[in-house]
Order: structure tokens, then C-alpha cells, then sequence
């Protein structure tokens, strides 16, 4: 396998640049740029250069096969922060055979090397593209592995339930133990409810990882841009007397509470004869649809009122004017904090559901595996033992050992350079 390099951190100036390698070639490049590194994974001060060429004075780290990131061996450059610098180092590696890694191939030859599973990669992306505190929860527990080590007890159950039906196709002839079939259907209940209980939770985890929206819905002129600009913070909706002013979608991603949340704000909703002011109502009422929570203000008419679903928050905008506690107003920002408020409890509570599973591949893999194990109580014991390897191939594709070819090209694309 080719040995490869990357910038690791942000391109541009900063106050340290490093610059990672991997694969069987980095150990000799990098002695041969930097001087002898005599013990793995510390960090030695050292002077690089190409010929008599001064590159830069540096820390250079070496990782020996086995106990690096990628399962290679690794070494990683440590330099000032100058583009120039970079520049430097990454010709002296590309004269010497090294070529740059396409994105993400740092973490694909991890996965290659049995360093991670298919679902470590995933939280592992999902790590690196969290924005908010609960993103990062998730992803990090998934990135440490969870859902892997919990299909290995899956897996190791199910072996166990093959190797004591395998067992008893082999001595068909004698009576089977009444303990041996007692254990093989509790062992296949208990998974069949551990597995059930993931995927049960998620939906709950796949809109954590992706984000809530929460539609913003009312008449012309009900509030909903000046809400908007005091949710943001800043002038991000045009607001006028004029009535249809806003006609596409204006949408501003918030960080609530670690919670992951764009509000929108929608055109507002009545019987119009302008076109492009109709076409704007239509899709703003078909993303008020599929939004997972939509905030109603002031009065609502008919057609409005027929998005409406559970948890929705209906509440009036004119808290200035009449000063209703349990109002809110655009124009001086009172009761919007007790509206983001109620807005959290509402998608907390619905997180709370959150399971391991937050990737509709996992979840298909492990649905497959579960629709599987479905097998009628008296069924004989060989269907039930090819039901049982049947699942255990869906949790091998979980955790990416079978199946993976069309995956891998589109889970590794998202990474960046350098990971």
C-alpha cells in the first residue's frame, strides 16, 4: 500500500500546522527529513530538511504499525504555522514518493485495518460535522464504538444459540435437554428486545444528528420576520408594514440548549393573487409540513390551522401592546427566552427517546437482523438455525465486515483532507 500525506489542521496561517503520514514508508521519510526517532509516540525536537535545505525546526512523532490511528506505521510533523512552511515539507514528501491522501483515507484505512467499525466511522464523521453539545454526546459514544460492542453481544449471543441447535440437528436422534431449548428461546427473546429497544429510539437519534426545524406561521405581518431577527440575534429577515414581504424561506441554524435547531420563517399565509407570493405560501406551507415543531402567531386561519400537530405552540406576538405574560413581542424581545424555553422541553423530551442508532444503514441492517429472528415458536430447529445465521450476516453488515463496497465511497467522502 502506498504511503500517503495530509495537513492535518485548517490550511492558513496559525500558530502550529501539522502535517501527518502514513503507511509503510513513513518511518524512512521521515528520518531520513528529520534525523533518527529512536522511540514511538513522543515527540522529539528536530531539525527538517531537504539536502541542505532548511525546512523548518519542528516536533516529529512517530507511530509504529498496530498502535497509530490508521493501524500503519505513522509519523506526524509538527511545524510553525506558515503556509509557506507546509508548502515546503509537502514537496520534500511528494520527491520522495509520497503522494497526498484523497479525503478521508486516513480513517478508511483505519476501518481496513480492523482499527474501527463501520458504525466508529459514521459517529466519527458525525463528530467531526457536530455543532452542538448533544450532537457531540452522540456522536462521541458512537465514535468510542457503543453500538459495535453492543452488536458483538448480539453476535455472541446468536453464535451460542447456533452452536446449541447445530448441536441438536447433529444428534437429531435424542430427545433434546428441556434446559437447552428453554435457554436457546430466552437467549433469542432477550436479543430480539435489546434490538428492538435501539431501534426504537431512532428516529429520535437520527433528528438529533441531523437537526430539528421549527417552522415559524402566521398571517402577514404577525410578528414572524421580528421574531425571527430576535431569535438570531441580528437582521436576518427583511421587516415592513408592507404585507408579503417575506416570500421565500428564511432559515437561521441555532445552537438550543445543545439541541441542534433551524427556525424558519415562512411567508405568510393568506389568499393571494400575486403568483410568486402563492408559490412562497405553498412551500412554506409544505416545509411547515415535514418541520418537526411549528410556532403559530397571532390569529391563524383555517388553512393554517390544518398543518397543526401535537406540541405545537400557539402564542400571541403583542406582548408590547398588551402586556400579556404569556405573549411574546418582536419589537422588544419580551418572552421570547420563556418561548425558546417551552421550544427545548418540547424536542428534549422527544430526544430522550435517543437510542445508539442514528444512521438509516445501521437501523436497516439491524431491522433486518430482528425481522430474522421473527421465527414461529415451534418452528423446527433447523429453520430456526438458519434464522439465527441469517442475523448474524445483518450484524456483521452493521459494523461494516460484509456488504460495505457501495458504502464506503459515499461514508468516507465527507471527511476531510487529513482524516
Amino acid at each position: 500500500m502506498s504511503t500517503i500525506f495530509a495537513e492535518a489542521t485548517p490550511a492558513g496561517r496559525g500558530g502550529v500546522s501539522i502535517i501527518r503520514l502514513s503507511g509503510p514508508e513513513s518511518r524512512r521519510v521521515a528520518e531520513e527529513l528529520a534525523g533518527p526517532l529512536p522511540r514511538p509516540r513522543e515527540a522529539y525536537y528536530r531539525t527538517a530538511k531537504d539536502g541542505s535545505d532548511l525546512i523548518d525546526r519542528c516536533l516529529v512523532i512517530r507511530f509504529d504499525a498496530g498502535s497509530s490511528f490508521t493501524g500503519e506505521d505513522s509519523c506526524e510533523f509538527q511545524l510553525h504555522g506558515a503556509p509557506v512552511v507546509v508548502r515546503r515539507l509537502e514537496a520534500a514528501l511528494r520527491d520522495r514518493g509520497l503522494r497526498r491522501a484523497d479525503p478521508g483515507e486516513f480513517t478508511l484505512r483505519a476501518f481496513l485495518s480492523g482499527r474501527l467499525d463501520l458504525a466508529q466511522v459514521e459517529g466519527l464523521a458525525d463528530l467531526l460535522e457536530a455543532e452542538t453539545e448533544d450532537q457531540r454526546k452522540l456522536a462521541a459514544a458512537a465514535s468510542e464504538g457503543a453500538l459495535g460492542k453492543l452488536a458483538e453481544i448480539w453476535r455472541e449471543d446468536l453464535i451460542l444459540v447456533g452452536s446449541l441447535l447445530t448441536a441438536a440437528i447433529d444428534f437429531a436422534d435424542e430427545e433434546i435437554p428441556d434446559d437447552v431449548t428453554a435457554e436457546v428461546d430466552h437467549i433469542l427473546e432477550r436479543t430480539r428486545l435489546s434490538i428492538s429497544e435501539q431501534l426504537s429510539g431512532f428516529p429520535a437519534s437520527e433528528r438529533l444528528r441531523i437537526g430539528f426545524e421549527v417552522a415559524i406561521i402566521g398571517v402577514p405581518n404577525a410578528g414572524k420576520s421580528s421574531l425571527m431577527n430576535v431569535i438570531a440575534g441580528r437582521d436576518i429577515a427583511i421587516v415592513t408594514e408592507q404585507e408579503g414581504t417575506t416570500r421565500d424561506i428564511v432559515e437561521f441554524r441555532a445552537d438550543l440548549k445543545g439541541l441542534p435547531v433551524t427556525f424558519l420563517d415562512t411567508a405568510g399565509i393568506r389568499e393571494s393573487n400575486d403568483i410568486v407570493e402563492r408559490l412562497g405560501i405553498e412551500k412554506a406551507a409544505e416545509r411547515a409540513k415535514g418541520s418537526d415543531l411549528r410556532i403559530f402567531l397571532g390569529v391563524v386561519p383555517d388553512k393554517a390551522l390544518a398543518l397543526a400537530k401535537d406540541d405545537d405552540v400557539f402564542i400571541d406576538t403583542r406582548r408590547d401592546l398588551t402586556g400579556d405574560p404569556s405573549a411574546v413581542s418582536g419589537l422588544t424581545g419580551e418572552g421570547v427566552d420563556q418561548l425558546l424555553d417551552r421550544i427545548h422541553e418540547v424536542l428534549r423530551e422527544r430526544v430522550s427517546r435517543a437510542s445508539l442508532v442514528s444512521h438509516s444503514r445501521q437501523a436497516d441492517a439491524m431491522q433486518a437482523a430482528l425481522d430474522a429472528l421473527h421465527v414461529e415458536d415451534a418452528a423446527d430447529t433447523e429453520i430456526i438455525a438458519e434464522a439465527v445465521r441469517e442475523a448474524v450476516h445483518h450484524l456483521k453488515r452493521l459494523v461494516g465486515k460484509i456488504d460495505t463496497e457501495d458504502y464506503l465511497d459515499r461514508v468516507f467522502s465527507t471527511f476531510c483532507i487529513g482524516k
